[in-house]
């Protein structure tokens, strides 16, 4: 499916990353004045929680990054229009990561965090090769059958829902046993 070269308006996926990016800060905190003991860590609930809204945010750019890469893979000229919605989805996808790679988690929650982080670090490459693919200054009869076998994120985008789902149902789980307690 290509991508046009409208200008498309700022899209709920930067508000809602804007939004995390200030959570995410406000669960970090500031570096503590000398003397200052170390903010409390926050609870695991809270943990799943933050990651499971990160995790939203990566799942609702998916259709446009899926859309890139397979505009990437179209036999036609790339339009340059593909360039810059890539570009924008590598911003997305990059920040994405470096927000869940900031996240405060403790035992099975940082390892939660950790395959979040790969599964984003697999989106932002995907689409990084994708531009390569597509608008390589040398290309070869191999970069150009590679190019055309492109048609999406693949599984790993199924995997990153699925992780999604996964957190959100811990997180839920979590919230509901707290508030029994």
């Amino acid at each position: 499916m290509p991508v046009h070269a409208a200008h498309h308006p700022p899209s709920r996926i930067s508000l809602v990353t804007q939004d995390l990016l200030h959570r995410a800060a406000r669960m970090l905190g500031r570096r503590r004045p000398a003397g200052r003991t170390a903010p409390e860590r926050p609870a695991r609930s809270e943990q799943l929680r933050t990651l499971a809204d990160v995790l939203d945010a990566a799942v609702a750019a998916q259709p446009r990054a899926d859309q890139v890469v397979a505009a990437c893979g179209e036999p036609e000229p790339v339009p340059g229009a593909v360039a810059k919605a890539a570009g924008e989805q590598v911003v997305v996808y990059h920040r994405l990561r470096g927000m869940v790679r900031a996240l405060p988690a403790d035992g099975d929650v940082a390892e939660v965090r950790e395959r979040a982080a790969r599964l984003l670090s697999y989106h932002q490459w995907m689409l990084h090769q994708s531009l390569v693919f597509a608008f390589s200054t040398n290309p070869d009869s191999r970069v150009e059958a590679a190019r055309l076998g492109l048609n999406g994120l693949g599984a790993p985008a199924d995997a990153l829902r699925e992780l999604r789902d996964q957190v959100r149902a811990a997180a839920d789980s979590s919230a509901d046993e707290k508030s029994r307690s």
